[in-house]
């Protein structure tokens, strides 16, 4: 466990099917105690590890595709990384069906030495059609994607994610590990275009920090808030909100929800942060600071000096997007990119 951090502020009694709205909007973590307490697959995860996966087993898919499991070997601890030289990484993936990983997972809970598996991200309504029917939670205002992520004792080395979070803890413990985004210098983030699953993640190993190579590692810990989970315990993890998760059972299941507090036409920040990788970091220096009063101008800081002066029906891009827009702009940035 990571020293020194503080609690995530917590509340119970929360209404699974009213969770309020401002609460979800506030952009701040919180704990909510027992959020989903009464779902059958949390009463069947209390029970025990069988009982939780004769439970997913009855909503299986017939004729579903394999899922994705990610096996790494007893002496990497759990820790699913980069190899030595960061070429790779330490684990390797598989396509097994679903009812062949939960057997496995179930073989390996009764032995001292295992290794690390990992069924991450799999979409509920594909391969457990039914379940959401007596286990589900209301995000008013929005369509969240449900996935469901099923392992061993592993660690999942902090990242962040665009959309706004909310993980259930189903079957298992968990100990979640949070970090403001303004955090991002101090955390000492890996590659944005090499990563173990598709997210940047902190190089910094919580069980056991180098602070000699991540000195400023210290500081980060110092806005580090955190918290153990139990079955029936959620937390909401905001948008941009770093997130270092730790199975500490032989035997977890979570749920979690996605979704993002804007329109679903709205592209990822990630792809402009890339493209401005590529166009603008190496520009010499007296270049990029008048692209930085660009963007500001344009982007971050847009005002009645922006756009007031153009005729309203004229502005285009500058007036606010629609679906119609963002498709038309879409489709000229790829005929610029693909010259």
């Amino acid at each position: 466990m990571l020293q020194g951090t503080s609690a995530i502020p917590e509340r119970a009694g929360v209404d699974p099917h009213a969770i309020p709205q401002e609460l979800l909007q506030s952009g701040e973590p919180i704990v909510l105690r027992g959020l989903v307490a009464q779902w059958p697959m949390v009463q069947a995860g209390r029970e025990s590890a069988e009982a939780a996966v004769s439970y997913l087993a009855g909503f299986e898919r017939p004729q579903a595709p394999p899922v994705v499991a990610t096996v790494g070997p007893p002496e990497i601890g759990g820790r699913f990384f980069y190899n030595d030289d960061m070429s790779g990484f330490n684990f390797r993936q598989e396509k097994v069906p679903l009812g062949v990983a939960l057997k496995t997972l179930l073989k390996y809970a009764q032995q001292d030495t295992s290794p690390a598996i990992y069924i991450g991200s799999t979409t509920i309504d594909t391969w457990l059609p039914g379940f959401r029917t007596g286990n589900d939670l209301s995000i008013p205002g929005a369509e969240p994607l449900a996935s469901i992520w099923i392992g061993n004792r592993t660690r999942i080395a902090a990242h962040q994610d665009v959309p706004d979070n909310l993980a259930c803890v189903v079957a298992g413990r968990r100990r979640v590990t949070l970090f403001p985004p303004a955090q991002l210098p101090n955390l000492y983030i890996g590659p944005l275009d090499h990563t173990p699953a598709g997210q940047p993640i902190s190089l910094v190993d919580f069980a056991a920090p180098d602070y000699a190579r991540f000195p400023r590692f210290a500081q980060a810990q110092q806005h580090a808030l955190s918290a153990e989970l139990g079955p029936g315990d959620a937390v909401l993890i905001p948008s941009l909100w770093w997130h270092h998760m730790e199975a500490l059972e032989p035997f977890n299941v979570l749920v979690n929800y996605w979704w993002r507090q804007t329109p679903a036409w709205m592209d990822t920040p990630m792809n402009a942060l890339m493209l401005a990788i590529m166009t603008v970091r190496d520009l010499p220096p007296d270049q990029r600071a008048n692209w930085e009063d660009v963007f500001r101008h344009y982007v971050f800081q847009p005002g009645e000096a922006t756009a007031d002066h153009i005729p309203e029906s004229a502005r285009r891009v500058l007036s606010p997007l629609d679906e119609t827009q963002a498709r038309s702009l879409r489709a000229r940035l790829l005929q610029r990119l693909n010259r």
